[in-house]
């Protein structure tokens, strides 16, 4: 599993200087780490070092980053989708960048007493990002990953990227009720976690936590915010009424072995999720939260 361009559930290795990620059972797959910060304008030597690496990867997978949305290189690639929302002012993205209901939720937020401000990554804010954690095992229809963290797992966990990162917390009567991290990728910002408490959700606290997110950017003249991939489901709606809009970048696959060539081949490069139609996916969707659903019946779940 990737999440924000960081592989899961894998393993690491360096080759020439580069973290590189790989995935898979049958077919392995090799990506960087941190594809979202890093260029690669010289493939052809990576991937000498990676075929002379013996780092056991049947295909070597990357992207080239906003706003080289046009392919510059002759590798089989196929559109790989992001969530962006060009920036210009704060003025601008709420005047004509989203809708009215998005508009008088931004608004909403702060009349409901939701006061949002930069925030440090101390023991405070860890036991309020802790709480929020805890207050439900299912997120989005799937087991929630970060639920029942201890605090050092939380600490360890969130504060690897700091270097490169701001936070951001909305308050409602001192209490942290949401949190958001904003990555500087040089090239664009991005949004990393987002969340907030679901019994505070009628007060809008996301939307009043992205608000800051642009404004942030504005301030920065950061051109682009970012906001993970362009998703198949209710949070494609939430990102669109914010004002971000699906953009295609190029996703190249090489092949590093016989079977990588085999498996680009016959296109099974992509996971069986990705090649399954809208209708499809979404059905399989809803019925996986109705099983979580039943799983986890009598907790609060999201």
């Amino acid at each position: 599993m990737w999440q924000n361009g960081i592989a899961l559930k894998l393993h690491h290795v360096s080759v020439a200087g580069r973290q590189i990620a790989i995935q898979g059972s049958w077919l392995k797959t090799a990506r960087l780490v941190d594809e979202w910060h890093e260029d690669i304008d010289d493939p052809e030597t990576l991937i000498c070092h990676l075929r002379n690496a013996n780092v056991k990867a049947d295909l070597f997978s990357f992207w080239q980053r906003l706003p080289d949305t046009q392919p510059t290189f002759s590798y089989f690639h196929e559109p790989d989708p992001i969530a962006v929302l060009p920036v210009s002012t704060y003025d601008h993205w709420l005047k004509n960048q989203i809708n009215n209901k998005t508009r008088n939720l931004v608004a909403k937020a702060h009349k409901k007493g939701i006061v949002i401000k930069p925030a440090a990554f101390d023991e405070s804010f860890i036991r309020g990002m802790m709480a929020i954690f805890n207050e439900a095992p299912i997120r989005q229809g799937m087991p929630f990953w970060h639920y029942g963290k201890d605090f050092e797992t939380v600490q360890r966990d969130f504060s690897r990227f700091l270097f490169r990162e701001e936070l951001a917390g909305a308050y409602l009567e001192g209490e942290l009720i949401g949190f958001i991290f904003v990555a500087n990728a040089t090239r664009y910002a991005m949004l990393g976690m987002i969340l907030s408490m679901m019994r505070h959700r009628d007060k809008a606290p996301n939307n009043a936590l992205i608000a800051h997110a642009v404004q942030m950017c504005a301030e920065r003249q950061i051109p682009y915010l970012t906001y993970a991939v362009w998703p198949r489901g209710p949070l494609k709606e939430f990102k669109r009424h914010s004002g971000f809009d699906r953009v295609d970048l190029p996703r190249y696959f090489v092949p590093l072995t016989r079977r990588g060539d085999v498996a680009l081949t016959l296109g099974l490069h992509r996971s069986p999720v990705d090649r399954l139609p809208d209708s499809a996916f979404l059905l399989l969707r809803h019925l996986r939260s109705k099983l979580y659903a039943w799983r986890y019946r009598g907790t609060v779940t999201a």
